[in-house]
């Protein structure tokens, strides 16, 4: 049971450093609003897939070449991050796609505090 729980918090850690990389550190205007949804991590800490939403209007296969490309330079920074004796091979994969009006709209229903409307 400890291996699926470390496997639980890596994957969660991975998912909030990998959603600030991608959103504010990476310079490649390829990557411009994606989204990281889910990490799973494999039982040995070996692999990750990295589950990413594409804005509408966005080629994904484009984001994910994009991603790729940078696959080296952000296991670097994880592994400089969260300090873990084998850092996870990272795969991304595509998710679904988000509309960003749609996004907007959510968080704000979110922030007043108010139900969904009903229309």
């Amino acid at each position: 049971m400890e291996p699926l729980i470390r496997a639980q918090r890596v994957s969660e850690a991975l998912r909030i450093e990998l959603t600030e990389m991608i959103g504010f550190e990476l310079a490649d205007p390829r990557v411009e609003g994606v989204m990281v949804n889910e990490v799973h991590v494999s039982p040995d800490l070996k692999k990750a897939r990295v589950m990413v939403s594409v804005p509408v209007g966005t080629e994904t296969a484009t984001v994910l070449e994009a991603l790729n490309g940078a696959r080296s330079f952000l296991r670097m920074q994880v592994a400089e991050r969260l300090q873990l004796r084998r850092t996870p091979d990272l795969q991304f994969e595509s998710g679904a796609d988000v509309d960003p009006a749609k996004v907007k709209s959510l968080m704000r229903r979110i922030q007043r505090g108010r139900p969904r409307d009903l229309e």
